[in-house]
């Protein structure tokens, strides 16, 4: 039994890929680590993670295409450590989220075991395009879009 498509409408077209990188950050996100997101601006966004346990070398930040990956692998612990009792996380990870398009991460820094990452969200660009309209039928060749008639 397929699922419905969340872009299954045909108003919308060609937002496919959109659906696709939905699925995949759907698919790692298992609660862990914990993040917070704040707006710190019009168009300034604030993503933290608490990471606590690593260390900057432990933690790699990536943008494929939109989407942001915030991976942490610890070091292996040096042998001969008996823990009584184990309750701080130490496995790796790996938290995508995904950006609009023109999204930009301004910079990231690690402060008491939070990992911060500041983005910036691009002002939206007023676009307005007349398409012309050509004429079909009436002597007009197929395929081939018509200009209005000439005059002489």
């Amino acid at each position: 039994m397929s699922r419905p498509s969340l872009f299954g409408s045909p108003l919308f077209l060609g937002f496919d890929h959109l659906e696709q990188m939905l699925d995949r950050v759907g698919k790692n996100a298992d609660g862990y680590p914990p993040y917070n997101i704040e707006q710190t601006g019009d168009n300034r966004l604030r993503i933290t993670l608490a990471v606590a346990g690593f260390s900057m070398d432990d933690l790699q930040i990536t943008q494929e295409d939109n989407q942001l990956v915030i991976r942490g692998r610890q070091k292996d612990e040096p042998e001969g450590r008996i823990f009584l009792h184990r309750g701080i996380a130490a496995r790796q990870f790996q938290r995508a989220f995904v950006l609009a398009e023109g999204m930009e991460v301004e910079g990231a820094w690690l402060d008491n075991g939070l990992l911060h990452l500041d983005l910036k969200r691009p002002q939206p660009e007023s676009r307005v395009k007349t398409i012309r309209i050509g004429a079909r039928g009436n002597g007009a060749v197929p395929g081939v879009l018509q200009g209005p008639p000439e005059r002489g």
